[in-house]
């Protein structure tokens, strides 16, 4: 997505508040602290926070899409592992020259799409090719900088006008995904991918379900079935865990870890993610156009609060984390200080301010009324305005009319929203969009991150946003269940390993 539509995505599901071998086609970390033996005919039901509008995950914004296709029922040439690594997964293998500018992936043989047709070098060189000609695609401009696609024998050999050092990971998401050539089949409700599971049905309003793919080229499912059910409230969730109609609750609460495990049945688990619950400030506007308020606004946050009162995750103060390429600690560039943040808004000029938070309304209060408290702190007096997301969408997203506004962007290496200056952040610093540009061009990873970490400094030190942590992956998974994974669960859900014991 452009990230123009990981805003969407990482927005759909945080309201509660991940070593694959070529030949399994990916497996995830057990999450669960028991073994298990497998049920072969088991069916696993999970909880899921927010529902995609539809499944067509070529248009259509929400990491609610990402978060259960990719992997199980989608895939592309290339995959990622819970630990950010890249593996071949449609490929067999993959050659990068040393000029960084042809890649040649061998495609693997065997392999079927789910309504029986075989996969072929067409089936891939023709995917590819939709998605950087067709702009309303997502993430079609990741693929800017190939410059041809073409199938030789059993290779899809790529070259690049430039290098593009975000090109295999890349190829990991939306952007690399294979569809069967000329496919009729209706994305919007339907998909006929090469993973593992089979969508099968989707109950609207209520609960996706995957078979396995008893046809799968790789390591068969472990399970027969897995029901996504959409359960946006945590104590219903709770309720659903407890009453066993549930065996995986993914975007829980950590501050119910006793409840969910006081019966013995769940274990909470916690692990990392690239969640960062981001407060952008629309600086187009006065006074949000004064980086001294801007900076007001960062030093009146307690961010020890936050992540406190969350029960889970981690302080940020920059718009890398941990996981992701680049990452620097940034605390000393708004270090919590309310006496110094009123000092900058008499500074500024400003007295009584208001401004207004626009946040969707699935995420709850407890972000925002820790802001109410500590802007108050300072004299700074902010409303709060809860929305619908479709409403949250066209008035922040599209049209970029707000004052602050809060969502959590769950999707890794998305600094590329900080280098546009059309995206919804409103943040234009042309030294930040060159280093950016810089790092694409870089051929070993090492350079690419530097110059990553020097572009994140700057957007700190501009005050840009606010980062108000990185969340955690919260994950209650019953105590009969393993192989669900347990780090950036928010992004992928690879179900390659789950299993359940009988019983």
């Amino acid at each position: 997505m452009l990230r123009r539509t990981t805003v969407a995505a990482a927005a759909l599901l945080a309201a509660g508040a991940l070593l694959l071998s070529a030949c399994s086609g990916g497996s995830a970390p057990d999450a669960s602290p028991t073994a298990v033996t497998p049920d072969p005919d088991a069916v696993v039901n999970v909880r899921l926070v927010s529902e995609p509008s539809n499944l067509d995950i070529r248009e259509t914004a929400g990491a609610a899409l990402d978060q259960i296709l990719i992997d199980n029922v989608y895939q592309g040439l290339v995959s990622r592992t819970p630990d950010q690594k890249i593996e071949p997964e449609l490929a067999s293998d993959y050659r990068v020259s040393p000029d960084g500018l042809t890649y040649t992936f061998t495609l693997r043989d065997g392999v079927t799409f789910h309504d029986g047709s075989p996969l072929t070098v067409d089936d891939v060189v023709w995917s590819l090719e939709q998605v950087k000609s067709t702009a309303s695609y997502s993430d079609s401009d990741r693929l800017a900088r190939v410059q041809s696609i073409v199938a030789n024998g059993k290779d899809v050999v790529l070259t690049l006008s430039q290098p593009d050092s975000s090109l295999l990971w890349n190829l990991t998401g939306r952007a690399g995904l294979v569809l069967k050539k000329d496919d009729t089949t209706d994305r919007k409700t339907k998909a006929n991918g090469t993973g593992p599971y089979k969508l099968t049905s989707w109950k609207q309003g209520d609960s996706i379900t995957f078979d396995r793919n008893d046809a799968y080229w790789g390591d068969k499912a472990k399970v027969k079935e897995v029901v996504f059910s959409y359960i946006p409230d945590n104590q219903a969730a709770l309720n659903g865990a407890l009453a066993h109609e549930l065996d995986v609750v993914t975007g829980f609460d950590a501050n119910l870890k006793d409840q969910v495990e006081a019966n013995g049945d769940f274990t909470l688990v916690l692990g990392k993610s690239t969640d960062k619950g981001t407060l952008a400030m629309n600086s187009t506007k006065a006074p949000l156009s004064d980086k001294r308020v801007r900076q007001a606004i960062r030093q009146a946050i307690d961010h020890d609060a936050i992540v406190k009162a969350l029960g889970a995750g981690q302080t940020l103060y920059g718009p890398i984390p941990e996981l992701d390429p680049g990452y620097a600690d940034l605390s000393s560039t708004a270090p919590f200080d309310p006496a110094a943040a009123k000092k900058l808004l008499a500074d500024a000029g400003v007295k009584d301010l208001t401004l207004t938070l626009t946040i969707p309304s699935f995420y709850g209060t407890t972000v925002s009324q820790i802001l109410v408290s500590n802007f108050n702190d300072v004299g700074i007096t902010l409303k709060v305005k809860a929305v619908e997301f479709p409403t949250w969408l066209n008035d922040v997203y599209i049209n970029k009319n707000y004052d602050l506004s809060f969502v959590l962007h769950t999707e890794a290496r998305d600094f590329e929203n900080w280098a546009n200056p059309n995206y919804y952040f409103t943040y234009n610093n042309p030294e930040v969009q060159k280093l950016y540009q810089q790092s694409l061009s870089a051929t070993d990873e090492q350079t690419s991150a530097d110059l990553l970490t020097q572009a994140a400094k700057i957007v700190a030190d501009d005050q840009a946003a606010d980062w108000l942590y990185n969340g955690a992956s919260i994950v209650a998974v019953g105590t009969n269940v393993s192989g669900f994974p347990s780090v950036n669960v928010n992004e992928r859900i690879n179900l390659a390993d789950l299993a359940k014991s009988k019983g």
